[in-house]
């Protein structure tokens, strides 16, 4: 999709990727006193997963204080855990819902519950990714577009996979559905639709050649070795953008906010640009 991306064994290679790790425990907790080692504790979504994992190892390196805990997931269920008592230093989200619902300077029409976790100063626009349809490898049913699927879709010959409806990429979906004049709760209910709790698991479905095409993130079909056969457009699902903040209870405020301004960096922003991303915030 973009001549700019290294081949994908280049990537993983260069990254040394390590595993991630989840931790849960409180969004209303104090801040822990400083020691000499600091362990941050970065919620992301499972998107970032791979770039994050590289991106930590590299910040690592040059600051020998800190170490992570990533906990990757679908950005609907880390507001959750965070919202129930995670602690969090730093939330990058796949959508803005999320992170506004947990933004008091978000309109209260989306930050229904008035929570108050993000450091609202420190909430930047960090990046933004693209919306793409893949079909597993050798694929024989001609679904080489978004109005391919569409047709196929009406037709109700194959089987779809998308987020569900608490995941950002199953809301970009949900766009691209309403564009096309689909209805997707008639769809399920004739077995058309099937789902995953975040991107990667459409992403393994697709791969597994399990269902007959899934919608993912850019990001996520470069990571996994998949072409893309189309990209949505804004006018069917609008802007992909990724916002970033430390949050008001983070344990570990100023060691978040300083890794924060250094995902706005130039050597930060080739690490998301090598998979697709798009870096918006620079310093």
């Amino acid at each position: 999709m973009r001549n700019h991306l290294i081949s994908r064994r280049q990537f993983l290679d260069t990254a040394g990727l390590a595993g991630a790790a989840a931790l849960l425990t409180a969004c209303g907790s104090t801040a822990s006193s400083a020691g000499e080692t600091v362990e941050l504790i970065v919620f992301a979504a499972a998107s970032l997963t791979e770039t994050l994992t590289a991106i930590g190892e590299a910040y690592g390196a040059d600051h020998p204080g800190v170490t992570f805990q990533f906990n990757f997931d679908s950005s609907g269920t880390l507001k959750t855990q965070i919202q129930e008592g995670a602690d969090c230093d730093l939330f990058i989200s796949a959508g803005q819902k999320q992170m506004d619902q947990l933004d008091s300077a978000a309109s209260a029409e989306v930050n229904t519950e008035g929570l108050d976790c993000v450091d609202s100063e420190s909430r930047v626009d960090l990046l933004e990714n693209k919306v793409v349809l893949c079909v597993p490898e050798g694929s024989t049913k001609g679904i080489d577009s978004f109005d391919a699927l569409a047709g196929h879709l009406r037709a109700q010959d194959i089987l779809f996979c998308m987020g569900n409806s608490d995941v950002p990429v199953g809301q970009y979906t949900q766009k691209i559905l309403d564009y096309y004049g689909l209805d997707e709760e008639a769809l399920a209910a004739a077995g058309v639709i099937t789902y995953g709790s975040n991107v990667k698991e459409v992403t393994t479905q697709i791969i597994e050649a399990s269902v007959d095409a899934g919608v993912v993130y850019g990001t996520d079909a470069f990571s996994a070795g998949l072409t893309p056969v189309d990209e949505a457009t804004r006018e069917m699902c609008g802007q992909v953008i990724y916002p970033a903040a430390v949050m008001k209870a983070a344990p570990h405020a100023d060691a978040a906010k300083a890794f924060l301004g250094y995902l706005q960096t130039d050597a930060a922003g080739s690490v998301f640009e090598s998979v697709g991303f798009t870096p918006l915030a620079k310093q």
